[in-house]
């Protein structure tokens, strides 16, 4: 999974030259295993008269992103970030708009397991937040990263060994792991249509469920439950252009106006108003995600059994 895939770009008729996109998506070392979501790296070109991008990121989990080149302005809910090389974001269950231009890129996306390896923050007191990650708290052991994954004059084999020793440096085993493995995998089964089938698929009480979804996930287990079923839906949208809303929908949704009214918690706007925003980044990047990566978003991904010692 180290090549190069180079996205495609999405363009509307009449529209200025669309921008050029390339990804390379790395897999972690074997001691890393359940980590991430994806170590990758990505270079965005615009024409040298072009304005930058817009797009809406989904729903995620916290992630770190490096940047070298120009560096995004963007917000979720109620906070915003500019000018920062080196941007986090905690779990989130809104979206995120952002605005882009020519840069370099590295990202790296903490499923919970990782969450519980590598922050001592509860997962729960940064949900819904973009922050300059050298100034915050929760992420600013990642800080000394940003000197050599904004190097301009660095490989990106050099990069990505800096980011592999950085994050090596940082690990730590945490007792829970077992728990989370399971929960996390029952989640992203879409089996389960209650809190308590989820409780009792993961052999853990309701009370246990809320703690370990809280403190590494984020978020409830019954938000978390509707965080995946829209997400399921979304990709399938994202991934097959000439589905209309209604053939994307999850079958544990209703009726339509459930799903609009999910639609609406989760990215701020109705389906009509997202499916007419032109994806100048999203859509390129979740079809590439989904080839090189095996699905098409963070919260779709997995766990991995943890390496044997």
């Amino acid at each position: 999974m180290g090549d190069d895939e180079h996205l495609r770009p999405s363009r509307r008729p009449g529209t200025r030259a669309a921008p050029r996109l390339a990804a390379e998506f790395r897999e972690p070392p074997p001691e890393f295993a359940g980590c991430f979501t994806s170590l990758y790296h990505l270079t965005l070109e615009l024409p040298a008269d072009a304005p930058p991008v817009t797009d809406h990121l989904q729903p995620e989990w916290g992630n770190i992103r490096f940047f070298c080149g120009t560096t995004p302005d963007a917000h979720i809910a109620g906070t915003q970030v500019s000018g920062a090389p080196f941007v986090a974001t905690g779990p989130s269950s809104q979206a995120c708009r952002f605005t882009l231009g020519t840069c370099r890129m590295w990202g790296v996306g903490f499923l919970p397991l990782g969450w519980a390896r590598f922050f001592a923050e509860d997962a729960s007191a940064v949900t819904n937040i973009i922050c300059d990650g050298a100034a915050h708290p929760a992420f600013t052991h990642f800080a000394g990263l940003t000197e050599a994954l904004c190097d301009p004059g660095a490989t990106i084999a050099e990069q990505y060994d800096a980011l592999v020793a950085g994050l090596a440096a940082t690990m730590r085993p945490n007792r829970d792991e077992p728990r989370i493995a399971r929960v996390h995998a029952a989640l992203v089964s879409g089996e389960h249509a209650s809190v308590h089938d989820l409780a009792e698929a993961c052999a853990v009480s309701i009370r246990t469920l809320e703690r370990i979804c809280t403190r590494y996930f984020g978020f409830s287990p019954k938000l978390l439950m509707r965080r995946q079923r829209f997400m399921r839906s979304l990709a399938t949208f994202m991934l097959q252009r000439d589905l209309r809303w209604t053939e994307a929908m999850d079958a544990h949704y209703h009726d339509q106006a459930q799903f609009t009214r999910e639609f609406r918690d989760f990215m701020m706007m109705n389906p009509s108003e997202y499916a007419a925003l032109d994806h100048p980044i999203l859509t390129s990047f979740m079809e590439a995600r989904a080839k090189a990566w095996g699905s098409a978003a963070q919260t779709l991904d997995p766990p991995a059994p943890p390496a044997r010692p």
